[in-house]
C-alpha cells in the first residue's frame, strides 16, 4: 500500500513538472494588428504594462502607454510593418504584436491635416464613418484664420468643418470687451455677455455716438478681426453682421452738469522797511554880530603890508567854542495785509479794502484840504487742473501811506499767472530796494546865519542805510462748499476773554 501511494505521488509530481516546463518553454504568440495611417488604434491589455515598449521600427509607429488603464495607443507614421513587444512590471514578455500600417484616402487626409494644424490647441482631427472631420473648441482665437485657410484648399473639400471657439474663450473675450468699453470708452452702464456664441451689448447711453463707439470697441476685440485669412474665405462671419448684437438703448436726456468746484484763495502782502543813520562831526565857526567894525589887510605897490580899519572894532563873537556832533537814528516797520476770497472754478473773484486819510496842504490863506487813499485789492481767476493743481491768474495791488502826515503814498502791485497745488503756498513776486549813502564834511542845510564867520572848521562823517522790500504770498485750496471756508475766518474774529 505504501509503495502504491509513493508511486502515485511520483507520477503526479512528474506530470505537474512537465506541465510547468511546457508552459514556461512556450513563447507568447504574436498577434496581428492593422493600423490605418492617420487613425489611432487603442489596445486593451489584461495586465499592467511596463512603460518601456519595444518597437521594431520606430519611424513607422508611435506608441502611448497608460499603465493605470492598461491601454496602449498605436499611431501610424507611414505605411509598413513592424513588431511591438510589451512586458509587465516584472519584465516578462506578456504580449507580442505584428503591426501592419496601411493607408487609404481618409488616412492620408488625416495625416496631412495633422501636419498643418495638428498643433492647434483644442482641435480634433479624425474619421467618423467615411468622413474626415475637423472639430473641437479652439482656445486661442488667433488660430481660426490658419485653420480655415488650410480647410479651404481643394484637396480638403470633403472635410467636415465643425470648429468653434471654446466657451471659456468666448467669456474671456466678452469680459475684455466690457472692461475696455467701461474704462477707456467711459460708458460705465454698458455690459457684454455671450448668448449662443453671439456677443450681446446691453445698457443705456446718452447719445447715438456713444452707442456706436461701444460697438466699435467690441469689434476691435472680436477674434475674426485678426483672422484676415478667414475673412477672405467667408468661413467666419463678420463681426459687424452677425457676431455682435447691439442692444444698447439711447436715452437722450442730458446728463446733469457736475457741480463746479470751489477754490479758496488766500493772498498775503508783507512789506518790511529799515532805516539807519549815524553822524559824527566836529564844527568850529565863530561869528561876529552885524554892525561891528571891519579890519582890512592889503599889500602896497612896493610889497609892504598895510592895514585899514573902519568904525570901532567891537562886537559880539558867537559860536566861540567848537561843537561836537554825534547821533544815531534807526527805524523799523512791518506791514502785513491779508485777503481771502472764495470763487467757483473758472470764475474771477475780487476783494478790496480802502482807507482814506485827510490832511491840510499849504499854509495860511493858501491852505487846502487833501486826502490820501490806502487800498488793498486782490483779483484772482482760478482753474482746477489734474492732480489737484490749480492755474491761478492773480493780481495784487497795495497802496500804503508813507509818513505821519499822509501827504505821500507808496504803490506796490503784482500781476501774474502760475500753477500751484492745492493747500500749498507760492511766492507770487516781490521787490527789494537797498540804499546806502555816506557824506564827509557836509554842512547841514539849515546851518545858515546872517553874520559872516571869522573862520570855519568842519570835520564830519554821516552814514545812512535804508532797506525796503515787499513780498506777495498766495495759497489756493479746493474746498467742498463755501461753508467750510468760514471756520478759519470765525477764529480770527472770535472774541477772546482776558
Amino acid at each position: 500500500m505504501f509503495k502504491l501511494l509513493k508511486l502515485t505521488f511520483i507520477t503526479l509530481f512528474i506530470s505537474l513538472t512537465s506541465q510547468l516546463w511546457a508552459q514556461s518553454s512556450n513563447e507568447v504568440k504574436e498577434q496581428p494588428v492593422d493600423v490605418i495611417l492617420g487613425i489611432d488604434k487603442v489596445l486593451k491589455l489584461d495586465f499592467t504594462p511596463n512603460t518601456q515598449v519595444q518597437v521594431g521600427n520606430e519611424s513607422l509607429l508611435q506608441r502611448t502607454v497608460i499603465p493605470q488603464k492598461r491601454e496602449i495607443t498605436l499611431t501610424g507614421q507611414k505605411p509598413g510593418k513592424t513588431s511591438v513587444i510589451i512586458r509587465d512590471n516584472v519584465g516578462d514578455i506578456r504580449a507580442k504584436y505584428l503591426v501592419t500600417i496601411t493607408s487609404n484616402d481618409q488616412s492620408k487626409l488625416v495625416k496631412e491635416l495633422k501636419d498643418f494644424i495638428g498643433d492647434v490647441e483644442g482641435l480634433e482631427i479624425g474619421v467618423k464613418g467615411e468622413t474626415v472631420y475637423v472639430g473641437g473648441n479652439i482656445i486661442v482665437p488667433a488660430d481660426i484664420g490658419r485653420v480655415v485657410k488650410v480647410i479651404n484648399q481643394d484637396k480638403f473639400s470633403g472635410v467636415l468643418f465643425l470648429v468653434e471657439l471654446s466657451p471659456q474663450t468666448e467669456r474671456l473675450v466678452a469680459r475684455k470687451m466690457q472692461d475696455e468699453i467701461q474704462k477707456n470708452g467711459g460708458l460705465n452702464n454698458v455690459t457684454v455677455r455671450v448668448v449662443n456664441h453671439i456677443y450681446w451689448l446691453e445698457g443705456i447711453v446718452t447719445s447715438d455716438a456713444a452707442k456706436k463707439r461701444a460697438e466699435e470697441i467690441a469689434k476691435a476685440f472680436y477674434p475674426d478681426r485678426i483672422a484676415t485669412l478667414a475673412e477672405r474665405t467667408d468661413q467666419v462671419k463678420q463681426a459687424s453682421k452677425a457676431s455682435i448684437y447691439n442692444f444698447i438703448q439711447v436715452n437722450a436726456k442730458s446728463e446733469p452738469q457736475p457741480i463746479p468746484k470751489l477754490i479758496k484763495v488766500t493772498a498775503q502782502f508783507v512789506e518790511l522797511s529799515k532805516d539807519y543813520s549815524r553822524t559824527f562831526g566836529f564844527k568850529w565857526t565863530p561869528l561876529l554880530s552885524n554892525g561891528s567894525g571891519q579890519i582890512n589887510f592889503g599889500k602896497t605897490n612896493n610889497g609892504t603890508v598895510t592895514t585899514q580899519s573902519q568904525g570901532t572894532l567891537s562886537g559880539t563873537i558867537s559860536n566861540l567854542f567848537p561843537k561836537l556832533d554825534s547821533a544815531k537814528q534807526a527805524g523799523y516797520a512791518r506791514v502785513v495785509q491779508s485777503g481771502v476770497v472764495v470763487v467757483k472754478d473758472g470764475i474771477e473773484g475780487k476783494i478790496s479794502k480802502s482807507d482814506v486819510r485827510r490832511f491840510a496842504l499849504g499854509s495860511g490863506e493858501f491852505t487846502q484840504a487833501a486826502s490820501s487813499n490806502a487800498t488793498f485789492t486782490v483779483s484772482v481767476e482760478p482753474k482746477v487742473l489734474q492732480e489737484e493743481k490749480i492755474n491761478l491768474r492773480i493780481g495784487v495791488n497795495v497802496n500804503s501811506i508813507v509818513g505821519g502826515d499822509g501827504a505821500a503814498t507808496q504803490e506796490n502791485s503784482v500781476s501774474t499767472e502760475l500753477i500751484v497745488k492745492s493747500k500749498e503756498s507760492a511766492v507770487v513776486g516781490g521787490i527789494v530796494v537797498n540804499k546806502s549813502s555816506t557824506d564827509y564834511d557836509k554842512l547841514p542845510e539849515d546851518d545858515v546865519e546872517d553874520a559872516s564867520p571869522l573862520f570855519s572848521f568842519v570835520r564830519s562823517k554821516s552814514h545812512t542805510n535804508s532797506k525796503s522790500q515787499f513780498v506777495v504770498f498766495v495759497t489756493p485750496e479746493i474746498i467742498e462748499s463755501a461753508g467750510s471756508a468760514t471756520d478759519e475766518i470765525k477764529k480770527k474774529f472770535r472774541r477772546r476773554a482776558r
